[in-house]
């Protein structure tokens, strides 16, 4: 873990923003008209997904991913101009929130602007021509960081970029060497001494096939070491094969408290449903009630909660990266609501420093708690919606919960819940 990394970012909210297809104009002036709505959400940052102009050669689709980047050094004219960025960046710090960057360092777009001025600074396959090492990248090309010149040209753009916004994102951050983010951490530190740096980790068995290729790739432990924020891809597997029957909660369970035990005390994990590379949570939970306890539950998780955009409205279907796919706002649910009062829940101090621990009860609940040696707040969340009886480890008694007032009542060490989510201060 960086050691300077700040706990507080487990009492936090990040707003993932698409802007293509946030609206049907796909600009930075729409996103600022709704920034206000975004603050109201109970949001600190907000995640602009990448802003540069996207690469034409060999692009997927119409408009090509927004991750196969042309020039790190401007933005996507179909969204608008730096001085419209600028604007959106102004509005976000007017609402009291912070705003970070996607930095996707791995790759370029196979026409970019270093490929043409420094193709020496890229990997090059046995015939000499460009290349890429994962397979189904087609519309990318590797960067190569044996070369010392892509590192200063790169952590340049990062401080340039610093005076503008507060942190960055950082794609597939694990394929780019821990030496160069360790540089970058602290380069940037002078141009923005509260930079937050997210890193896209991955799952286990991405470290484990890149490495029996013999391409390098940095484990959690290691990203840990130049990050703030890791992802959690390292369960989030876990969940879906819960989700999709293959597993059971008490793995999943057993994943969490792993985490718990093998990463440094400030560690920050990302904690989500959705994000812009995997399904919607509303595809994968289509019932009311549960999504609501699985919503409760990621803003009760130890770490740092992130929505993707349309999250909020319940939407099923996961934009296209490669083409104009707007977000579908009208679906006539709302979980603003919920994720204000869970908001609020997420500023509890003890979020930012407890002991954190989580438990399968039975009945498809799942029981988890932030402790310190003073207090202790508990959360029961029923993962299917539908109401139970579980054993808890409480004493008997009467509980407010911290969601909707209701009151909560454990006799003979079982708690009885309707189904719907529940928070509440054990001691």
């Amino acid at each position: 873990m960086a050691v300077d990394t700040n706990t507080s970012l487990r009492n936090q909210v990040m707003y993932s923003v698409f802007v293509r297809n946030y609206s049907k104009e796909g600009t930075f002036k729409k996103v600022t008209d709704d920034v206000q709505r975004i603050k109201a959400l109970g949001v600190d940052i907000v995640w602009l997904m990448p802003i540069h102009p996207v690469g034409e050669r060999k692009r997927k689709g119409t408009l090509g991913s927004p991750y196969a980047i042309k020039d790190y050094r401007a933005v996507n004219p179909e969204f608008g101009t730096l001085d419209d960025l600028k604007e959106l960046v102004s509005a976000i710090h007017d609402n009291g929130m912070k705003c970070i960057i996607d930095v996707v360092y791995n790759h370029t777009a196979p026409d970019s602007v270093l490929a043409k001025e420094h193709p020496e600074w890229f990997y090059h396959k046995a015939d000499g021509s460009f290349g890429n090492k994962i397979g189904d990248w087609s519309d990318i090309i590797d960067l190569d960081y044996t070369q010392r010149g892509l590192w200063d040209y790169q952590i340049e753009t990062l401080k340039q970029w610093a005076k503008i916004v507060d942190g960055f994102r950082c794609d597939v951050a694990p394929l780019v060497p821990l030496d160069f983010w360790l540089r970058a951490r602290k380069e940037v530190a002078a141009v923005h001494p509260e930079c937050i740096w997210l890193s896209e980790s991955v799952e286990p068995a991405f470290v484990y096939e890149n490495r029996k290729h013999g391409i390098p790739c940095l484990s959690d432990s290691e990203i840990f070491q130049a990050f703030d924020v890791s992802y959690e891809y390292d369960i989030y597997w876990d969940y879906v094969n819960y989700l999709a029957g293959k597993s059971t909660l008490v793995s999943y369970a057993d994943q969490i408290n792993r985490q718990e035990g093998t990463f440094p005390a400030n560690y920050v994990k990302l904690r989500y449903l959705e994000n812009h590379d995997r399904p919607r949570a509303k595809f994968l939970i289509a019932n009311e009630q549960a999504l609501r306890n699985w919503t409760s539950f990621i803003y009760f998780q130890k770490g740092l909660t992130l929505l993707y955009n349309g999250q909020e409205k319940e939407a099923d279907r996961r934009p296209s990266l490669f083409d104009k796919d707007t977000i579908v706002w009208n679906t006539e649910r709302d979980l603003t609501p919920l994720m204000q009062k869970l908001y609020q829940i997420k500023k509890t101090p003890l979020f930012a420093s407890s002991v954190y621990h989580a438990e399968a009860l039975g009945n498809n609940v799942l029981f988890a708690s932030h402790a310190d040696s003073e207090h202790e707040i508990a959360g029961i969340f029923c993962t299917t919606g539908t109401a139970a009886a579980v054993k808890v480890s409480m004493p008997d008694g009467s509980y407010k919960n911290m969601i909707d007032g209701k009151n909560i009542q454990v006799e003979c060490g079982i708690l009885s819940t309707t189904g719907e989510p529940i928070i509440m201060q054990v001691k």
